[in-house]
């Protein structure tokens, strides 16, 4: 067959066949308009407005954000997150949320917050945020999403406490778009009063037999309760989202089930709060002692071993590019001019990356003296 025959197969090749021969003869500057669009869909910022804040339970508020002008946000996948940027006593700093609002909407966006004991910017966005306000984000991003090609119309979702959102997202896509996947989410809460979007959820489940909502209330979902709930997994895709303690948990209760690695995704959520547990973590380096980390042609102070590298640079006010806060997106990387740093299991490093020092800091704690090129 020739290569003709071949692209006449594909629906709209002549279309597209016309409009390279046209853009040929256009004196037009196509990076530009290549940049556009890239832009467009991608944009590296943007700015949006608290339209309403909603209260979800005791601990979890759902804030919809709009462009100012009302302007359509770029598309986004059923499971992607944007980083939110914001100043919290003075410093500046950001965390991935997860949209919760459904792809087929574009005029807002939905994240949905749980109060963290301790936590930094979850409270402040709990006590803070007001319809009004004005703050920036990044452009939606992230791998954790349903591919149809390899992940099927059978899937199951664990989720645990705010892990519900990115699974709420895939449960309103499948409402609002018709098709033919079916999903079951398995979602455990501590208490029967901060389930959150309990009354949706029901009235999805209720409406549509594609979605099952099963609730664990106070325990956890082992492998007994998988079994019970969603029986024979066979091949089908689980998706898992929680706190970080829920991950090797899920898996270690997965695979007793006898279900296969390669048919689990996590989503990243965050460093690890206690990175000398990790089974690389040198020995007799005690991670509370504090050292020395230096910027060049920047500041120099004191850090706790066990603090990411991140978190210390925000502290002192240098920003480095960031977007995950889990070490997937790789947009945090800084190298290392000397010293020696600890990178956790969850960073995505390349193979190069020890070679020339490169690190993510968002999951990077030095262990030593370390001077840092940002």
């Amino acid at each position: 067959m020739s290569e003709r025959a071949i692209t006449e197969l594909f629906a709209g090749a002549g279309e597209v066949e016309a409009l390279i021969e046209r853009r040929a003869a256009e004196p037009a500057d196509l990076d530009a308009d290549v940049a556009l669009t890239v832009a467009r869909y991608h944009p590296r910022r943007i700015e949006l407005t608290v339209a309403e804040a909603i209260d979800e339970t005791a601990t979890a508020k759902t804030f919809r954000l709009r462009r100012p002008d009302g302007a359509e946000l770029p598309p986004f996948l059923a499971g992607q997150y944007i980083n939110l940027f914001v100043t919290v006593d003075g410093v500046a700093t950001s965390r991935p949320m997860a949209i919760s609002s459904s792809p087929a909407r574009r005029d807002a966006y939905d994240v949905t917050v749980r109060r963290v004991p301790g936590g930094r910017v979850s409270n402040h966005l709990i006590d803070e945020l007001a319809p009004g306000d004005r703050l920036s984000s990044t452009g939606p991003m992230g791998t954790f999403h349903h591919n149809p090609l390899f992940h099927g119309d059978e899937v199951v979702f664990l989720a645990g406490g705010s892990g519900v959102a990115p699974a709420m997202s895939m449960v309103r896509e499948i409402r609002d778009g018709g098709g033919a996947r079916h999903l079951h989410l398995i979602y455990g809460s501590q208490h029967a009063d901060d389930v959150i979007f309990a009354d949706e959820l029901a009235a999805i489940a209720a409406a549509d037999g594609r979605i099952r909502v099963d609730h664990v209330i106070g325990g956890l979902i082992d492998a007994a309760t998988i079994a019970d709930l969603a029986g024979p997994l066979a091949d089908r895709m689980v998706y898992v989202c929680g706190p970080q303690a829920m991950y090797p948990y899920a898996l270690d209760q997965l695979e007793r089930l006898g279900h296969r690695r390669r048919r689990v995704r996590f989503e990243a959520n965050g460093a690890p709060a206690r990175p000398q547990e990790q089974p690389r973590w040198p020995a007799g380096i005690d991670p509370d002692a504090e050292v020395t980390v230096s910027v060049a042609g920047g500041p120099s102070f004191r850090s706790p071993r066990n603090r990411p590298l991140l978190d210390a640079l925000e502290d002192h006010g240098v920003q480095p590019e960031v977007a995950c806060r889990s070490g997937e997106c790789s947009l945090c990387r800084v190298r290392i001019v000397s010293g020696e740093v600890f990178s956790a299991d969850e960073a995505r490093l390349r193979r190069s990356d020890a070679a020339f020092g490169w690190v993510h800091c968002c999951v990077a704690y030095p262990l030593t003296d370390v001077e840092l090129a940002v």
